[in-house]
């Protein structure tokens, strides 16, 4: 695991300043903050695309701030306590400032016209940003599943789609469906054995 972490960015002052940039340029909430954290992991070097995904969905099942505890856990794994206190420091600091200032000044300004246009245009971007996202990480899932065979990813599917229509259509507790489908996966992986790659090959030639 340590060695996908790039020697550069193992020093406490460096990962401060690479995550107060993120926290500099994370408008617009989660999603937006989830994207810059995701492009630097993967471009820096601090984490592969599937150990990103696997830290992402590690920090579902704990309770509290979900971006939080991703960049808990990715100093710590990059240069330990200090590393943790570093990228938290870094990537709440801007925010925090820049919130209090906002939240003296803002009764001055909401009632400006462009500022509520502004602010109706920022939702429909954080929407389609939170579904390309969605997409970008479950593409090296759903590619590993079709190496294991069409069986495998037509469950894969399967339980995306009942994970998306539960969290739309129910007021279940993301815990409750994350449990769900982790049930659901180990029934159906029990039952759907992973194809040999010998059956590949021949189906696809």
């Amino acid at each position: 695991m340590e060695t996908t972490i790039q020697k550069a960015y193992s020093t406490p002052a460096r990962i401060f300043i690479d995550w107060l940039l993120i926290g500099i340029q994370s408008f617009g909430g989660g999603s937006s903050t989830f994207s810059l954290i995701h492009q630097a992991a993967i471009k820096r070097g601090w984490m592969t695309e599937d150990e990103f995904v696997r830290a992402w969905a590690l920090v579902q099942i704990a309770p509290g701030i979900n971006l939080v505890k991703l960049t808990i856990l990715i100093g710590y794994r990059m240069c330990g306590w200090l590393g943790l206190c570093a990228a938290v420091g870094g990537l709440l600091l801007p925010s925090a400032a820049v919130t209090v200032l906002m939240t003296a000044g803002f009764t001055t300004i909401r009632n400006i016209s462009w500022i509520q246009a502004m602010m109706k245009a920022i939702m429909p971007a954080a929407i389609g940003l939170s579904f390309a996202m969605g997409v970008q990480m479950a593409q090296p899932i759903l590619l590993n599943a079709h190496k294991e065979g069409a069986r495998r990813l037509g469950a894969h599917i399967f339980i995306l789609i009942g994970a998306t229509m539960l969290m739309g259509i129910t007021r279940l507790s993301p815990v409750v469906i994350l449990l769900l489908s982790g049930v659901t996966t180990i029934v159906l992986f029990f039952f759907i054995p992973t194809q040999a790659p010998e059956m590949l090959r021949d189906i696809n030639s």
